[in-house]
């Protein structure tokens, strides 16, 4: 008996510590971007506008750029454009949106990094999207957007790691 209950005590000290091990290193990628064209007519809603034709299409772009990700969460601002812009990718992958606080950039970065998740799309606006890499790779690296730039894609690659600096790499490249 006292062998029995040995065995299952080792077993239990092992898939503690395994479980630990596994808590102290994480990969976390995290795909940033602006919405996509708004819709700027003299009909469009100022405030808050729909995707332009052409932001429609960039949306339906999307797709093929991010799918490859994998993503298992999409976050937006409350925005008509924000959420349209990623309509197409969340039906794809069957997956809802959620919203974030656009005005709260840090509450969004904390969730990210705390989070369960593994790959992450959140998208925002031409100053709060470089701002939220900014908060990400710890450094003021990216300026606003201009109005005029839509087609920018930040993934941000992080290594979490409890005993020693995180691993954090990113990239632009443009669609």
């Amino acid at each position: 008996m006292k062998i029995i209950l040995s065995v299952f005590l080792g077993l239990f000290i092992i898939m503690s510590a395994g479980g630990n091990l596994f808590a102290q290193y994480r990969k976390l990628t995290v795909i940033l971007l602006r919405h996509a064209e708004k819709d700027v007519s003299e009909d469009a809603d100022t405030a808050n506008p729909e995707l332009s034709a052409e932001g429609k299409l960039r949306a339906q772009r999307l797709i093929k750029e991010i799918d490859r990700y994998k993503p298992d969460a999409i976050f937006s601002s409350q925005f008509i454009r924000t959420r349209a812009t990623v309509m197409p990718l969340a039906r794809s992958r069957r997956m809802m949106i959620q919203l974030y606080d656009y005005k709260k950039l840090d509450e969004i970065a904390a969730l990210i990094m705390l989070g369960k998740m593994k790959r992450i799309v959140i998208v925002g606006h031409n100053s709060t999207t470089p701002a939220l890499v900014n908060l990400l790779i710890g450094q003021d690296k990216y300026k606003a957007l201009a109005e005029s730039e839509y087609d920018k894609i930040w993934v941000v690659k992080i290594k979490k790691n409890k005993t020693r600096p995180n691993k954090i790499k990113e990239k632009v490249f443009v669609y």
